[in-house]
């Protein structure tokens, strides 16, 4: 399967994306700021081609698990990302909640200069099998490339 996140908008710390899979919208991600000089918990990931695979030993999967029960199998990881480790696809609706990973979510707004989603519970519980199916395959990639739009 081929997944992709598409940036298609920047607040002033924040870029707004679209998450496919198999060519069809997801749902809408948040992540920080693009920055040309990483800074830690502050950054969005870099354009280029990545993989995804399932982390069950990082911290954030006891609470996971104890909010998504039989669902949560572990954390979705981004890897491969040069200068970035445990970059997760999780929950949250604003920049401050990001800590340099994508926040997934049905709908957008624009408050104060930047993006922030709605509905992140409920777009992770949508998305979360098709990512951990993805996870699972070995050689799989997730494509992230900028085209901005507004």
């Amino acid at each position: 399967m081929e997944s992709k996140i598409i940036r298609v908008a920047q607040g002033k710390e924040s870029t707004l994306s679209q998450l496919y899979i198999e060519g069809i919208f997801q749902c809408y991600l948040l992540e920080d700021k693009i920055r040309e000089t990483k800074i830690a918990s502050q950054t969005a990931i870099p354009s280029g081609t990545f993989s995804f695979r399932l982390n069950t030993w990082g911290g954030k999967n006891a609470v996971y698990k104890k909010a998504l029960g039989k669902l949560h199998e572990g954390m979705i990881e981004i890897t491969g990302i040069p200068n970035f480790s445990f970059v997760y696809i999780h929950t949250g609706n604003t920049i401050k909640e990001t800590a340099g990973c994508p926040l997934c979510g049905f709908g957008f707004q624009f408050v104060d200069g930047n993006y922030q989603v709605s509905q992140s519970v409920a777009a992770y519980k949508m998305i979360y099998p098709k990512l951990l199916a993805l996870a699972k395959v070995e050689n799989n990639k997730i494509t992230i490339e900028n085209n901005f739009q507004f």
